[in-house]
């Protein structure tokens, strides 16, 4: 038997890179991470993080896994610690989908609904988790949004993949930038391998660094730099793309017609990407990620 893995967390990673059918003379693929085991990207820095904790005796056997998510770390964490016998805890606010919701207590985890306020709020659901980590024993807290191993995840683990499946011949990295873990990550290794591969970075039109610090409420999930973070690599990064909700979710069902069921944040990544087509040449190479599925989103942006 050949190719067998042992457990789901085996499968995380080595996700396809799939030519897309848009009109450029320049070849155009999407890195489907939407077919991890928990069916995003963030399985990724999940699991490392998590991994690197239990090595580094901040998690021991019995314990407790504690994260603030907007839905895909969520669910990474989730079906990790489901696998590895961890209790979950997840705090969320009403801007998740009911599907992201649903599927992270499927696998067991508590789900601590939290207001729509600014992160640096107690009673938002970052400080809330911080406040329960503190209070729960033998727990630890991933805490995607500032721990730089957010980062190395995938400076380890994503950047050599698309390096290595592009046969180093990638000229253009896109990547919706949240937390920026993913686009600095990646960023940095591919721009060490090539330094004249351009990333960029697509970001929420009202997001507070898109608006220098004047955020307006958006539509879109996994995506948008709603404060300052140095899990965000600005130097690795050439331009920044923003993207309205307008536009980005009126590329889902576009996309879906191309057999492309995608997220919202992938959605503001296509759509950047169809704005750049002029700006591609004939034996550039483009690289977009697709961070999650558009099953997390049916009842939310599709109908």
């Amino acid at each position: 038997m050949r190719n067998i893995k042992k457990n789901l967390l085996e499968a995380i990673g080595n996700t396809p890179l799939v030519q897309v059918p848009f009109a450029s003379e320049a070849q155009i693929f999407a890195k489907l991470e939407y077919l991890n085991p928990g069916g995003s990207i963030k399985d990724r820095s999940a699991f490392f993080m998590i991994e690197e904790a239990e090595k580094n005796g901040l998690l021991k056997s019995g314990g407790t896994i504690i994260e603030s998510s907007s839905g895909n770390q969520g669910v990474a964490c989730a079906m990790i610690g489901a696998i590895k016998g961890y209790k979950v805890i997840i705090t969320a606010s009403g801007a998740m989908s009911e599907e992201k919701v649903k599927t992270i207590k499927a696998y067991g985890a508590e789900v601590i609904m939290c207001p729509a306020v600014p992160i640096t709020d107690p009673q938002s659901r970052h400080q809330q988790a911080i406040t329960i980590q503190k209070n729960t024993p033998n727990s630890f807290m991933p805490n995607q949004y500032f721990n730089l191993s957010n980062l190395k995840a995938h400076y380890t683990s994503l950047g050599p993949e698309i390096w290595d499946q592009t046969e180093g011949k990638i000229t253009h990295f896109f990547a919706a930038a949240g937390t920026g873990g993913t686009i600095s990550g990646a960023g940095k290794f591919l721009k060490e391998k090539n330094p004249n591969i351009k990333v960029i970075a697509v970001d929420v039109d009202v997001s507070f660094h898109s608006t220098k610090g004047n955020p307006k409420p958006y539509k879109m999930e996994g995506i948008g730099i709603d404060f300052e973070t140095h899990c965000l690599n600005e130097s690795v990064i050439d331009e920044f793309i923003p993207v309205s909700d307008e536009n980005g979710l009126g590329m889902l069902k576009i996309m879906a017609r191309k057999g492309f069921l995608i997220g919202t944040g992938s959605g503001a990544v296509s759509y950047a990407v169809s704005t750049y087509l002029n700006k591609l040449k004939k034996g550039d190479v483009a690289v977009m990620l697709f961070g999650d599925s558009g099953r997390a989103y049916l009842s939310k942006n599709y109908y």
